[in-house]
Protein backbone atom coordinates (compact mmCIF):
# COMPACT_ATOMS: atom_id res chain seq x y z
CA UNK A 1 0.00 0.00 0.00
CA UNK A 2 2.87 2.25 0.59
CA UNK A 3 4.60 1.80 -3.06
CA UNK A 4 1.09 2.51 -4.56
CA UNK A 5 0.76 5.59 -2.57
CA UNK A 6 3.91 6.58 -3.35
CA UNK A 7 3.27 5.97 -7.55
CA UNK A 8 0.01 8.39 -6.61
CA UNK A 9 2.29 11.02 -5.29
CA UNK A 10 5.01 10.75 -8.38
CA UNK A 11 2.10 11.16 -10.73
CA UNK A 12 0.68 13.94 -9.34
CA UNK A 13 4.41 15.50 -9.11
CA UNK A 14 4.47 14.16 -12.60
CA UNK A 15 0.77 16.47 -13.63
CA UNK A 16 2.42 19.68 -11.29
CA UNK A 17 5.35 20.13 -13.08
CA UNK A 18 3.43 19.46 -16.69
CA UNK A 19 1.26 22.13 -15.59
CA UNK A 20 4.03 24.42 -14.50
CA UNK A 21 5.84 24.50 -17.98
CA UNK A 22 2.46 24.78 -19.55
CA UNK A 23 1.81 27.96 -17.41
CA UNK A 24 5.84 29.03 -18.31
CA UNK A 25 4.64 28.62 -22.23
CA UNK A 26 1.54 30.56 -21.26
CA UNK A 27 1.12 34.65 -21.13
CA UNK A 28 -0.56 34.25 -18.04
CA UNK A 29 0.60 33.03 -14.31
CA UNK A 30 -1.29 31.58 -11.80
CA UNK A 31 -0.60 31.34 -8.17
CA UNK A 32 1.66 28.71 -7.00
CA UNK A 33 -0.27 25.47 -4.74
CA UNK A 34 -0.10 24.57 -1.43
CA UNK A 35 3.17 21.73 -0.70
CA UNK A 36 2.08 18.63 -0.24
CA UNK A 37 1.46 16.13 3.08
CA UNK A 38 4.51 14.29 3.76
CA UNK A 39 3.96 10.95 3.62
CA UNK A 40 4.10 8.45 5.98
CA UNK A 41 7.38 6.94 7.50
CA UNK A 42 8.39 3.75 5.98
CA UNK A 43 8.96 0.01 8.11
CA UNK A 44 12.40 -0.89 9.44
CA UNK A 45 14.73 -3.24 6.94
CA UNK A 46 15.34 -7.13 7.81
CA UNK A 47 17.83 -7.48 9.97
CA UNK A 48 21.22 -8.48 8.04
CA UNK A 49 22.89 -11.62 7.87
CA UNK A 50 24.94 -12.68 10.91
CA UNK A 51 28.71 -11.80 10.01
CA UNK A 52 31.63 -14.12 10.39
CA UNK A 53 33.18 -15.21 12.98
CA UNK A 54 36.62 -12.90 14.07
CA UNK A 55 40.24 -14.06 14.45
CA UNK A 56 41.66 -15.26 17.76
CA UNK A 57 42.96 -12.11 19.82
CA UNK A 58 47.09 -12.34 20.40
CA UNK A 59 48.26 -14.38 23.67
CA UNK A 60 49.33 -12.10 26.58
CA UNK A 61 53.02 -11.80 26.79
CA UNK A 62 53.53 -10.02 29.77
CA UNK A 63 54.61 -13.00 32.14
CA UNK A 64 52.04 -12.36 35.01
CA UNK A 65 49.25 -14.44 36.16
CA UNK A 66 46.02 -12.87 37.33
CA UNK A 67 46.69 -10.54 39.58
CA UNK A 68 44.84 -9.75 42.95
CA UNK A 69 42.35 -6.65 43.57
CA UNK A 70 41.88 -4.56 46.33
CA UNK A 71 41.12 -6.28 49.84
CA UNK A 72 37.82 -5.30 50.41
CA UNK A 73 35.99 -4.17 53.37
CA UNK A 74 35.40 -6.35 56.30
CA UNK A 75 32.13 -7.70 56.35
CA UNK A 76 29.32 -7.49 59.16
CA UNK A 77 30.16 -9.45 62.26
CA UNK A 78 27.91 -12.90 61.89
CA UNK A 79 25.70 -14.64 64.52
CA UNK A 80 27.61 -16.67 67.42
CA UNK A 81 27.56 -20.26 66.57
CA UNK A 82 26.72 -23.35 68.64
CA UNK A 83 28.95 -24.29 71.44
CA UNK A 84 31.51 -27.48 70.34
CA UNK A 85 32.19 -30.44 72.68
CA UNK A 86 33.72 -29.74 75.25
CA UNK A 87 37.96 -30.66 74.87
CA UNK A 88 40.12 -33.00 77.13
CA UNK A 89 41.21 -31.39 80.37
CA UNK A 90 44.24 -29.39 80.91
CA UNK A 91 47.06 -30.52 82.52
CA UNK A 92 47.29 -29.02 86.16
CA UNK A 93 48.82 -25.52 86.70
CA UNK A 94 51.78 -24.51 88.79
CA UNK A 95 50.89 -24.25 92.07
CA UNK A 96 49.92 -20.70 93.41
CA UNK A 97 51.59 -18.59 96.34
CA UNK A 98 50.93 -19.54 99.94
CA UNK A 99 48.19 -17.29 101.35
CA UNK A 100 48.76 -15.39 104.56
CA UNK A 101 48.55 -16.96 107.73
CA UNK A 102 45.04 -17.57 109.43
CA UNK A 103 43.24 -16.42 112.36
CA UNK A 104 44.08 -18.11 115.76
CA UNK A 105 41.62 -20.48 116.21
CA UNK A 106 40.08 -20.50 119.64
CA UNK A 107 40.92 -23.80 121.81
CA UNK A 108 39.30 -26.62 121.43
CA UNK A 109 39.15 -30.34 121.43
CA UNK A 110 42.10 -30.32 119.81
CA UNK A 111 44.21 -28.75 122.40
CA UNK A 112 43.45 -31.41 124.67
CA UNK A 113 44.36 -33.96 122.58
CA UNK A 114 48.15 -32.48 122.32
CA UNK A 115 49.32 -33.89 125.44
CA UNK A 116 51.17 -37.31 126.17
CA UNK A 117 52.96 -38.44 129.15
CA UNK A 118 53.17 -42.00 131.44
CA UNK A 119 54.85 -43.20 134.70
CA UNK A 120 54.85 -47.07 134.97
CA UNK A 121 56.88 -48.94 137.26
CA UNK A 122 58.79 -52.64 137.87
CA UNK A 123 56.85 -53.86 140.88
CA UNK A 124 59.19 -57.39 140.58
CA UNK A 125 62.61 -58.40 142.33
CA UNK A 126 63.70 -60.51 139.51
CA UNK A 127 66.49 -58.89 137.00
CA UNK A 128 65.31 -58.42 133.78
CA UNK A 129 67.19 -61.14 131.28
CA UNK A 130 70.24 -59.38 129.39
CA UNK A 131 70.00 -57.47 126.07
CA UNK A 132 66.29 -57.52 126.45
CA UNK A 133 63.10 -54.76 126.67
CA UNK A 134 62.79 -53.81 130.06
CA UNK A 135 59.07 -53.93 130.68
CA UNK A 136 57.34 -52.09 133.44
CA UNK A 137 54.03 -53.29 134.23
CA UNK A 138 52.54 -51.38 137.10
CA UNK A 139 50.62 -48.54 135.34
CA UNK A 140 50.89 -45.28 137.00
CA UNK A 141 49.84 -42.58 134.27
CA UNK A 142 49.39 -44.04 130.97
CA UNK A 143 47.29 -41.02 129.17
CA UNK A 144 45.86 -42.59 125.81
CA UNK A 145 47.28 -45.73 126.80
CA UNK A 146 50.77 -44.98 124.77
CA UNK A 147 52.73 -46.93 126.80
CA UNK A 148 52.00 -50.92 126.16
CA UNK A 149 52.65 -52.95 128.93
CA UNK A 150 52.90 -55.69 126.62
CA UNK A 151 55.89 -54.89 124.47
CA UNK A 152 57.51 -52.33 127.08
CA UNK A 153 57.24 -49.74 124.06
CA UNK A 154 55.88 -45.85 124.00
CA UNK A 155 54.57 -44.55 120.89
CA UNK A 156 53.96 -41.64 119.52
CA UNK A 157 50.74 -40.38 118.66
CA UNK A 158 51.45 -36.60 118.51
CA UNK A 159 54.93 -35.38 116.63
CA UNK A 160 57.06 -33.12 118.86
CA UNK A 161 60.01 -32.98 121.73
CA UNK A 162 59.65 -35.78 124.76
CA UNK A 163 61.41 -36.07 127.55
CA UNK A 164 62.45 -39.65 129.17
CA UNK A 165 63.63 -40.16 132.17
CA UNK A 166 64.18 -43.67 134.49
CA UNK A 167 64.74 -44.31 138.45
CA UNK A 168 65.75 -47.72 138.68
CA UNK A 169 66.08 -48.99 142.24
CA UNK A 170 69.32 -51.24 141.71
CA UNK A 171 71.79 -53.68 144.66
CA UNK A 172 73.89 -54.34 141.82
CA UNK A 173 75.87 -53.17 138.41
CA UNK A 174 73.36 -51.80 136.25
CA UNK A 175 73.87 -50.43 132.21
CA UNK A 176 70.39 -49.16 130.54
CA UNK A 177 70.26 -47.96 126.94
CA UNK A 178 67.43 -45.88 125.83
CA UNK A 179 66.56 -46.54 122.08
CA UNK A 180 64.25 -44.67 119.51
CA UNK A 181 63.07 -47.62 116.85
CA UNK A 182 65.91 -49.96 117.71
CA UNK A 183 68.42 -46.70 117.44
CA UNK A 184 70.73 -46.74 120.71
CA UNK A 185 70.31 -42.63 121.52
CA UNK A 186 72.34 -42.93 125.13
CA UNK A 187 73.45 -45.84 127.69
CA UNK A 188 73.10 -44.79 131.67
CA UNK A 189 75.16 -47.07 133.74
CA UNK A 190 76.47 -47.96 137.14
CA UNK A 191 79.50 -49.72 137.88
CA UNK A 192 79.61 -49.95 141.22
CA UNK A 193 81.74 -53.67 143.49
CA UNK A 194 80.02 -56.63 144.45
CA UNK A 195 81.63 -55.59 147.81
CA UNK A 196 79.18 -52.38 148.26
CA UNK A 197 75.77 -54.28 147.51
CA UNK A 198 73.78 -52.31 149.32
CA UNK A 199 70.68 -50.84 147.47
CA UNK A 200 70.51 -47.32 146.31
CA UNK A 201 68.82 -45.72 142.94
CA UNK A 202 69.98 -44.54 139.75
CA UNK A 203 68.27 -42.43 137.16
CA UNK A 204 68.81 -40.83 133.84
CA UNK A 205 66.97 -38.86 131.27
CA UNK A 206 66.62 -37.66 127.67
CA UNK A 207 64.64 -35.02 125.44
CA UNK A 208 64.55 -37.13 122.54
CA UNK A 209 62.01 -35.81 118.93
CA UNK A 210 59.69 -38.37 117.59
CA UNK A 211 57.68 -38.19 114.32
CA UNK A 212 54.31 -39.96 114.56
CA UNK A 213 54.45 -43.48 115.52
CA UNK A 214 57.70 -43.48 116.22
CA UNK A 215 58.65 -45.64 119.54
CA UNK A 216 60.77 -45.64 122.58
CA UNK A 217 61.81 -48.11 125.52
CA UNK A 218 64.97 -48.76 127.48
CA UNK A 219 67.09 -51.91 127.43
CA UNK A 220 69.33 -54.05 129.39
CA UNK A 221 72.98 -54.58 128.49
CA UNK A 222 75.31 -56.78 130.25
CA UNK A 223 74.94 -54.84 133.66
CA UNK A 224 70.91 -55.92 134.37
CA UNK A 225 71.03 -55.26 138.49
CA UNK A 226 67.60 -53.56 137.94
CA UNK A 227 65.46 -54.25 140.71
CA UNK A 228 61.40 -53.57 141.99
CA UNK A 229 59.85 -53.85 145.52
CA UNK A 230 56.79 -52.18 147.39
CA UNK A 231 59.18 -50.54 149.24
CA UNK A 232 61.10 -49.38 146.14
CA UNK A 233 59.67 -49.64 142.88
CA UNK A 234 62.15 -48.88 139.68
CA UNK A 235 60.23 -46.18 137.24
CA UNK A 236 60.26 -45.22 133.71
CA UNK A 237 58.60 -41.70 132.61
CA UNK A 238 57.56 -39.84 129.71
CA UNK A 239 55.98 -36.63 128.21
CA UNK A 240 55.69 -34.22 125.72
CA UNK A 241 57.51 -31.05 126.03
CA UNK A 242 56.33 -29.31 122.76
CA UNK A 243 54.26 -30.36 119.44
CA UNK A 244 55.66 -29.82 116.23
Amino acid sequence: MLHRCLIVSGALLSLAVTLLVAQDTCLATGMPGMPGIPGLPGRDGRDGERGQKGEPGQAWGGGRGPQRGVKGDPGNVGFVGKRGQSGEPGKPGVSGLAGPPGEPGENGAAGVQQKAAFSVARGTNEYPDRSSVIRFTKVITNINNDYNTETGHFRSRIPGTYYFVFHASVDNRLCVTLKLDGTPLTSFCDHRGDRQRRRQVTSGGLAVYMLRDQEVWLETKDYRGMTGKTTGYSIFSGFLLHPH
